[in-house]
């Protein structure tokens, strides 16, 4: 499903990401600004945050089999495969370890995970490398950003740290709201 860029989601993660980007994280980029925020508004749908899939047709969770989904020596089929799967690992990293780093720091405790052994930051850093070597014909123009996202990849994901924390707050005020609005009537916690 695709959200157009006046609807008010679309909105709120650009204010948000170039607020946190250009003040704390001091990224001013404003092509990884509207990457960044695109690629919050794409994985609002979590659909695409699983969209790779094996030659089996299954659906691939963890980046560790994405990667071996993604070599072309091994199980890719191609080297645009290589790319696709590649760009997958960098955009699915950065989300999961700027929004939900308590995630990514329970994976070695999940047991027999191929992710448990995997450094989230390294593999998306090196993915979004690997994706910026594409640089012929159609991916010319876009090999530059990956090359920048891959330099600031640490940067993006404290930057989505705090776009976290600012969702958080939102999501705490708006609770706040709605149980002044109802009286102050005490409610159970939505879990903050």
């Amino acid at each position: 499903m695709w959200i157009p860029p006046d609807h008010p989601l679309c909105k709120l993660f650009r204010e948000l990401v170039v607020r946190r980007f250009y003040g704390d994280a001091m990224l001013r980029d404003a092509d990884i600004a509207r990457y960044v925020s695109n690629l919050l508004v794409e994985f609002a749908h979590v659909k695409n945050l699983y969209k790779i899939r094996d030659a089996r047709g299954r659906r691939l969770e963890d980046v560790g089999l994405m990667l071996i989904e993604s070599n072309p020596l091994l199980e890719g089929r191609s080297f645009d495969r290589e790319r696709e799967v590649r760009k997958h690992i960098g955009d699915y990293t950065l989300f999961l370890s700027g929004l939900f780093p308590e995630y990514v720091a329970s994976l070695p405790r999940r047991g027999l995970r191929v992710d448990a052994f995997i450094d989230y930051l390294k593999a998306g850093k090196e993915s979004y490398r690997i994706v910026s070597c594409f640089d012929q014909f159609e991916y010319r123009d876009e090999a530059p950003l990956f090359r920048r996202l891959s330099d600031s990849f640490e940067l993006c994901v404290f930057g989505l740290n705090l776009v976290k924390q600012d969702l958080e707050r939102m999501r705490q005020q708006c609770y706040q709201r709605w149980q002044a609005t109802l009286g102050g009537a005490e409610f159970p916690s939505p879990g903050l």
